[in-house]
């Protein structure tokens, strides 16, 4: 694999994160004030995107979304997925990506 389809993925990393921290920092704040929150289902799919290293830092850093067993499972299974592509990616299998 070409160093620019790494680059590129760090960059879809780095922005998926950024944005995916920031989401999570809306959604603390609303929890806290009693507002409108965002769905799970958006903060799913915000990390299985590319945003996980930004939800995992938000969990730490924010304390949010860390008493829910299903919602850490399912945190924990996209981070996985990620580990396991990302390490075919490397290993050079083809994975229909060029």
């Amino acid at each position: 694999m070409t160093g620019s389809v790494w680059g590129g993925l760090a960059l879809l990393y780095l922005v998926a994160s950024a944005l995916t921290f920031a989401v999570y920092a809306f959604d603390k704040r609303a929890a806290v004030q009693g507002a409108r929150r965002v769905s799970e289902r958006t903060l799913h799919w915000l990390a299985l995107v590319g945003g996980w290293p930004g939800a995992l830092l938000a969990q730490r850093l924010l304390r949010h979304k860390t008493r829910k067993p299903f919602f850490r499972t399912m945190l924990r299974l996209t981070i996985g997925l990620h580990v396991v592509l990302l390490a075919a990616l490397a290993a050079g299998v083809p994975l229909g990506i060029r």
